[in-house]
């Protein structure tokens, strides 16, 4: 009961203290952004840790934050090899041919209207298959390694990505694609110095999904079939152990991959698009 107690004691400081912050004349600057989110974070392991105790909670099915960070102190060479198997080769590789092949088939379909009435309807069909059918389908054709993992991703990333893209590429107004012709512009021309700097924000709209996408491609692909190593490989063989620290480590290191590709690709998004109002502030 004393355990109960503190956490929820714990949890009304914390929450007061994070409502504060928010409020606060400084809740603009740099350091209080980070501070809310962190605070917050902490928090929740804080009460993750002392209700799991409290309430005497069967590690099998809930195990305490402290024991999974022992396990992940103990385990980072497999947890290395399994991130570099699954995030580096399998989502990474799949994410950039993914997306940069949506963003090259966004403009063949700008240039012709045949294929925007064909190729649209066709990649919305593919983008509704269920990962649960395909992933076999694609580990299959392309083998146990890591290519089929980024086989799935591709096909995951491939559809928002060209969707966003093709949007951002409608985004300019007639004005300014006649302003383009009066200067003698043809079209490679506006494309690249009128129509893609104004996609950008819709194209980086998409990226940031193909983020979140992409790691899930290559972790479920995985559990169809994977060497001895990799994020998905690990974690299904462990769930048959009831190695549960072991499952909440990877998905621990998993996520933090994850927010960190985000985070990555946010920034590069702040620089490109510097000049958008939603970014400015």
């Amino acid at each position: 009961m004393i355990w109960i107690v503190s956490v929820l004691a714990f949890w009304a400081v914390a929450y007061g203290a994070n409502v504060k912050m928010a409020n606060s004349k400084l809740s603009h600057t740099r350091a209080i952004k980070l501070a809310v989110p962190a605070l917050f974070g902490i928090t929740i392991l804080v009460v993750w840790e002392g209700l799991v105790r409290g309430l005497q909670v069967p590690t099998v099915i809930l195990p305490p934050p402290s024991m999974i960070g022992a396990k992940i102190a103990i385990s980072i060479p497999i947890l290395w090899g399994d991130l570099v198997q699954t995030f580096v080769k399998g989502a990474l590789t799949g994410y950039i041919i993914g997306c940069g092949a949506a963003v090259i088939t966004a403009v063949l379909i700008d240039r012709s209207p045949f294929l925007q009435r064909g190729l649209l309807p066709v990649g919305n069909f593919i983008a509704a298959l269920p990962i649960i059918g395909t992933a076999p389908i694609l580990v299959m054709w392309f083998g146990f390694d890591w290519h089929s993992k980024a086989a799935v991703v591709v096909v995951m990333v491939f559809f928002p990505m060209l969707v966003n893209t093709v949007q951002g590429l409608a985004a300019t107004d007639t004005m300014q694609r006649d302003l383009m012709r009066t200067y003698a512009g043809g079209y490679w021309n506006t494309l690249f110095k009128l129509r893609l700097p104004a996609a950008m924000p819709a194209i980086f709209n998409g990226l940031k999904i193909a983020t979140t996408l992409a790691l899930i491609g290559a972790i479920v692909a995985e559990f169809f079939g994977s060497p001895t190593r990799g994020m998905g490989f690990r974690i299904s063989v462990e769930v048959g152990r009831l190695g549960l620290d072991m499952v909440w480590a990877e998905i621990a290191i998993a996520a933090l991959a994850g927010s960190f590709f985000y985070g990555i690709v946010s920034l590069i998004e702040k620089g490109v698009t510097f000049w958008h109002p939603s970014q400015r502030g």
